[in-house]
């Protein structure tokens, strides 16, 4: 590999971004892709569909052949509320390959009992996102109904663009929520990309089933990426 180009892949792992490092197989030059770049004609929707899926391989395009080397973060969840919904997500995230964290200020409720295994934050969002930012490889869910917990949360995700940002509460609550967002700074296109009610439409009633909701939703943003898929995941 061409030492600039290791040299800025390095750099894109360590500041949690996608990029792909495409090598063409007749001559062995290689570059970096990052999430975003225009690339034209069949190579450059090969590297869409890469970005998309994190898969690896070789391609055909333009006559000739390439091989197609993604580095995609590791997609984080990151649940604020320590409550029901949340114990039955996280052995189910975990098992997804969506390693979660928990955030509750309430020492009541985000105890190492009821969450074994578990990263446990018994601190407020702010602080605790202070100083584990949160960034576009990151889910946030939002369970706590709780403005006082969630609400800075719920900000801090959209400034972030994390690809998928839900929020539980009914859509009488959530015109509340929007309410509060907007006095917070948010826009009104940041706040349209709020899961409200949270989870697909799956008519889920217990907490384990609306857990599955959320990780359906969640994983379903994380693999359509760029995409307008939140009219179908809403």
């Amino acid at each position: 590999m061409d030492p600039y180009a290791l040299k800025t892949l390095n750099a894109e792992r360590r500041a949690r971004r996608a990029a792909i490092l495409v090598t063409d197989l007749g001559d062995g030059r290689d570059r970096i892709v990052r999430e975003g770049d225009q690339v034209a004609g069949d190579l450059g929707a090969a590297i869409t569909k890469a970005f998309r899926s994190g898969n690896s391989g070789s391609v055909e395009a333009e006559g000739r052949t390439f091989f197609l080397n993604a580095h995609l973060p590791r997609p984080r969840l990151v649940v604020i509320g320590a409550v029901h919904i949340s114990q039955a997500l996280a052995p189910m995230a975990r098992i997804a390959g969506y390693p979660l964290e928990i955030i509750d200020p309430r020492t009541a409720f985000a105890t190492s009992d009821r969450f074994p295994d578990v990263a446990l934050h018994a601190d407020w969002p702010q602080d605790v996102l202070e100083r584990q930012p949160l960034d576009a490889y990151t889910a946030l869910a939002a369970v706590t109904h709780d403005p006082k917990i969630d609400d800075f949360a719920l900000k801090a995700a959209l400034d972030a663009n994390c690809f998928y940002v839900g929020a539980l509460g009914s859509r009488k609550t959530h015109a509340k929520r929007v309410e509060r967002l907007l006095s917070l700074g948010a826009s009104a296109d940041q706040i349209a990309r709020i899961h409200a009610p949270i989870g697909l439409d799956i008519g889920a009633a217990s907490p384990a089933e609306i857990a599955v909701a959320i990780l359906a939703q969640t994983i379903l943003a994380f693999r359509s990426r760029g995409l307008d898929a939140k009219g179908a995941a809403a």
